[in-house]
């Protein structure tokens, strides 16, 4: 049975498309937002992840201040490192190949200078990689493994084998799936078109 108390709807629109565009009728006894929580990452109506940024941002600055106790009673550097890594940078880089896509250039320097700031810290080595090249590894790490494994909940959502060509002789690709159309930048920013197309040309 539907609870609607803890029932939520809302309802996805481009920016750009959005002064054509009408919305449905709200449904009975159901809030309708403007974002939303989603398995621990917060979308917006126009599929933006500023709001995932500054919440995540927040919370792992509320977390320095229990590093800082930690350092106060004597836990060496290498330590205070390592919980740096599994608190803050884990929490930062939680399901980041589902809203990575969606960031713009100050959502990316926002956490940068989150980092930058801790490192000035001393709460986490200064060999830390920049926010994109983290998230890159991670998207193809993630791409890897849903193409070797026909198992993978995300492999039904590839894209079928190129039919190789006998005409020409090509150089090799990073993977043999055809490439979808770009039908727009939402359609961009998903995370298996963007591997798709990462280093195609």
């Amino acid at each position: 049975m539907l609870n609607r108390k803890k029932s939520k709807e809302i309802v996805f629109v481009d920016k750009k498309k959005k002064r054509h565009f009408t919305s449905p009728p709200p449904l009975p006894e159901i809030d309708r937002v403007t974002s939303l929580k989603i398995l621990g990452v917060t979308m917006t109506e126009s599929l933006s992840a500023s709001d995932h940024v500054r919440d995540v941002i927040t919370r792992c600055a509320q977390t320095l201040y229990a590093l800082r106790v930690l350092r106060s009673h004597g836990i060496e550097d290498s330590a205070l490192h390592t919980v740096y890594q599994s608190v803050a940078v884990a929490r930062v880089m939680y399901a980041s190949s589902a809203w990575w896509g969606l960031t713009n250039a100050v959502d990316r320097q926002r956490v940068d200078a989150f980092f930058r700031r801790s490192i000035r810290s001393g709460y986490c080595s200064s060999d830390l990689p920049s926010f994109g090249v983290m998230c890159e590894q991670a998207d193809q790490q993630l791409f890897e493994k849903i193409l070797a494994n026909p198992n993978h909940m995300l492999y039904s959502l590839l894209p079928p084998p190129t039919v190789a060509s006998q005409n020409y002789n090509l150089r090799p690709r990073t993977h043999d799936r055809q490439l979808p159309p770009h039908t727009g930048r939402l359609t961009d920013s998903n995370f298996l078109t963007r591997l798709l197309y990462n280093e195609i040309y």
